[in-house]
């Protein structure tokens, strides 16, 4: 028996799946696979600035159900030197983002503003340090560098991370607050796609009438203040 040809589908019905099946791909995308956030303060200096716009990879953190969708899919364990985005602990609801220092077991130590990982020196070509005032590397840090430029020894616990920002003068990492666990992480942070030069501060400048004013000025000075050489830089 032979079936009638369907009667064509019309345009408005055309557009109409397409758009579904768009919203669709964006909602399951922002759900599993990507995430846009954006840089306010400067604890990643240099490597992130404020008003940096970033992609972050949900997926390539996520568990494989076999030792097949491990070897055929780009999961990968959390990596030393690689820069997260995670739920920050003691406010779950806010994200932060740091770069990953030490891994679950190690004995941790700074010293003098330099990195020990089991007793062996790190090499960090990312990190700064813009804060003239140090500690001498015999006798005790001055205050204000307790737990800054001296810290530990400590071995990160099981299940854990211990997070820093690049800028080590000026970020409030798991030297204050702890290891991160491995639950909160949410992503990699990996490309650029967009730089705007912003105040610091300014994300702090909240209220409707404030974010009109901040989209105006994206518009009107969007040419004059976008960092054209950091717009989609891989971000290492």
């Amino acid at each position: 028996m032979i079936r009638p040809d369907a009667p064509p589908k019309g345009a408005l019905r055309d557009y109409f799946e397409t758009i579904v099946i768009c919203v669709i791909f964006v909602l399951f995308s922002r759900a599993f696979v990507f995430q846009q956030s954006k840089i306010p303060t400067g604890s990643m200096e240099e490597t992130l600035l404020i008003g940096d716009y970033i992609m972050v990879n949900k997926f390539v953190y996520a568990s494989a159900a076999t030792s097949l969708e491990k070897a055929l899919l780009p999961f990968q364990d959390v990596r030393r030197g690689d820069v997260i985005v995670f739920k920050f602990p003691e406010e779950p609801e806010k994200d932060y983002i740091k770069r990953i220092i030490g891994l679950p077991g190690e004995l941790l130590e700074i010293i003098d503003q330099q990195v020990y990982i089991n007793g062996e020196p790190l090499e960090e070509p990312y990190k700064i340090h813009r804060d003239p005032r140090r500690p001498r590397t015999t006798g005790a840090p001055s205050p204000f560098a307790q737990g800054r430029d001296s810290f530990g020894p400590e071995i990160v616990p099981a299940g854990h991370y211990f997070a820093m920002g690049d800028n080590r003068d000026n970020s409030r990492d798991s030297r204050a607050w702890g290891p991160v666990p491995r639950e909160n992480i949410k992503g990699r942070a990996f490309l650029i796609w967009w730089s705007f030069e912003e105040r610091r501060g300014q994300y702090l400048e909240r209220g409707p009438m404030n974010q009109v004013k901040h989209v105006l000025e994206k518009i009107t000075h969007l040419v004059t203040k976008t960092r054209w050489t950091r717009t989609f830089r891989i971000i290492h």
